[in-house]
């Protein structure tokens, strides 16, 4: 899946060494797809980025294949509305710079000492995320992943457990909104009204109530989650939380935050052996479908070498 390859991405950029660029050669035209070219500069700076993240020199034709593939992508998600912006694109790179504990400025500057464009890899990120949109969102219904397979797979791997006990939150995010650059004695003069919330609020209707009508304040939408989709941390404070009552106050970049509880329900969910079960076999059928999708894709594309 593009997310898996992304991550991978991530880490192997973490782990690359510090360099310093060669010069670029001429924007001589390689190869024609549908009428886009991939110059020999595109191939040079392809073939760094992969040496930058798997520390193996791929050969020139399989980073020509890379780049074919990427134009034919993005022109068959195009086709289908499927065309993200620049925002989201640098949303994306944002993020991917985020998950290595940097700076979208920091991960730039990693790349370039490197000799890496920036836009190499946001090519990369954009041909991943509109990629994936597309074959999730052409192919939704044979990508499902039937129950009874699960069940079956996991049984199959001497495990008849599917299912255990565990807790639902309905919570709601609240935040007192402090503007970044504020001094600490903001922070704790926000704190400090945080804390007698807590003591005012005993309901979510009251959390609603209050923060709606507060100046530099926000609440945000009900959100349900399980034991198993949060942090042993933050499972522990909400389990110690009445019901209706705010969790104590944290500092974050948007300002002072809480989480009001509303309901805390127990339930079942699946095991982690069937959760990682049902996510291999969603991984396994999604690049089937997507490798064979490519391959009719690219027999359709105009591709002309020079």
């Amino acid at each position: 899946m593009p997310s898996l390859r992304l991550s991978a991405l991530v880490a192997a950029i973490l782990l690359a060494a510090i360099g310093c660029s060669a010069p670029a050669r001429a924007q001589t035209i390689v190869v024609m797809v549908n009428g886009e070219p991939i110059t020999n500069l595109d191939i040079e700076q392809r073939s760094k980025l992969t040496f930058m993240t798997t520390h193996k020199q791929p050969s020139r034709q399989d980073v020509i294949n890379d780049l074919i593939d990427e134009k034919v992508k993005i022109r068959e998600a195009k086709r289908f509305g499927v065309d993200p912006g620049i925002s989201d694109v640098d949303q994306s790179y944002a993020a991917m710079a985020q998950r290595m504990r940097l700076s979208s400025e920091q991960l730039t500057q990693v790349l370039e000492k490197q000799g890496v464009r920036p836009d190499t890899l946001r090519s990369r990120i954009k041909a991943d995320m509109v990629w994936g949109s597309l074959v999730r969102g052409r192919f939704k219904e044979s990508l499902q992943i039937g129950e009874k397979d699960v069940a079956a797979a996991v049984r199959s791997g001497g495990e008849e457990k599917l299912e255990i006990e565990a807790s639902e939150y309905k919570m709601q995010p609240v935040v007192l909104i402090v503007p970044r650059g504020s001094p600490p004695a903001v922070y704790e003069q926000r704190k400090k009204e945080a804390e007698s919330l807590r003591q005012r609020v005993t309901s979510c209707a009251e959390a609603n109530n209050f923060f709606k009508t507060m100046q530099n304040a926000a609440i945000r939408d009900m959100v349900t989650k399980t034991s198993a989709d949060l942090a042993e941390s933050l499972r522990e404070m909400l389990d110690k939380t009445p019901i209706g009552h705010l969790t104590p106050p944290e500092t974050t970049k948007q300002g002072v935050e809480m989480v009001a509880l509303c309901a805390r329900n127990k339930t079942t969910i699946d095991t982690p052996k069937k959760r990682e079960v049902r996510e291999k076999m969603f991984v396994e059928k999604y690049e089937a479908k997507s490798k064979s999708y490519l391959q009719e894709v690219r027999k359709q594309a105009m591709i002309e070498y020079r």
